[in-house]
């Protein structure tokens, strides 16, 4: 074959790649293009019927503030004085005068306290427990004796301890806010398949590297799991706990406002704290999300 016909030949393989390439690309474009506007259909969709959820509870708070004459203050009222309560959040005219702003850090402050001192105690007992029957036999049954016990039973208990009722709110957040880590850390650990371990066993590995190698990889989704149902719990026993200590704290402002006769305040107030959970939901679930195992 001659020289004119062999770069003839290349020169057309180059053109035969360099249009599969191009097709690549272009699929790959279109692909992504396709994902994308699907991404936002989702989205525009999840967010058409959560515009209709909306709708419809503000009509049903319209037509029972209608029936109570006003009693129950309605949407716009209510809404009106939450633009108030944001315009400035962060002012503090004395102890029993402060910002929304201020008595919303003050609650996640005491809320991620307890949170974290909780969460400290519960992942290494719950990996005990889901790793060694002995442990599952000693600490069970002590988890579900204290497992149902009222938030508010602890409050108490906490001020004879503390003898100071911040340290007692956060108290009964760190005491309800174990279990359901707890629960999940140790179901996580007792689930990891035979075939793991045997593998561990198989390549000599010690008690460290099977512990960060296997134990926890594969049990993080069941724990964040857990500290995601622990942080909803947290958060809604924080307002029970400040309505009992007083002085500052989002459950304090329901209180005091209630006690002021202004429930656009109170209804204000519950907005702010079922946003707040949200929010902690979406970050917990967003975490959870990226440590899953992808099928």
């Amino acid at each position: 074959m001659s020289d004119k016909n062999t770069l003839t030949i290349d020169a057309l393989d180059s053109s035969i790649n360099v249009a599969t390439e191009s097709k690549k690309s272009v699929a790959a474009e279109n692909y992504k293009l396709k994902l994308a506007v699907n991404t936002l259909l989702e989205k525009s969709k999840s967010g058409f019927f959560a515009g209709i959820g909306l709708v419809i509870f503000g009509g049903f708070w319209s037509v029972l503030s209608y029936f109570t004459q006003d009693a129950l203050p309605g949407p716009l009222a209510t809404l009106t004085v939450l633009k108030e309560m944001l315009s400035d959040p962060f002012y503090d005219y004395g102890p029993n005068d402060k910002g929304i702003g201020l008595q919303l850090f003050s609650s996640i402050k005491t809320v991620l306290s307890g949170f974290l001192l909780g969460s400290l105690i519960a992942i290494p007992i719950g990996i005990l427990m889901g790793a060694s029957t002995i442990c599952k036999q000693i600490f069970y049954p002590i988890v579900q004796l204290l497992k149902p016990v009222s938030p508010l039973a602890w409050f108490p208990i906490g001020l004879v301890v503390f003898k100071d009722t911040g340290m007692a709110t956060i108290f009964i957040v760190f005491i309800t806010s174990l279990w359901s880590t707890l629960i999940n850390t140790s179901f996580g650990v007792a689930s990891i398949p035979q075939d793991h371990k045997n593998v561990a066993k198989a390549f000599g590995f010690s008690k460290m590297r099977y512990l960060t190698k296997i134990l926890i990889p594969y049990s993080l989704p069941h724990i964040i799991t857990g500290l995601r149902l622990s942080i909803s719990v947290a958060w809604l026993v924080i307002v029970a706990g400040e309505m009992l200590s007083g002085g500052a704290g989002i459950g304090f402002f329901v209180w005091d406002s209630w006690n002021a006769l202004s429930l656009e305040k109170v209804i204000s107030a519950i907005i702010i704290i079922g946003i707040v959970g949200l929010l902690f939901d979406r970050i917990f679930t967003f975490i959870e999300n990226k440590v899953a195992y992808k099928a």
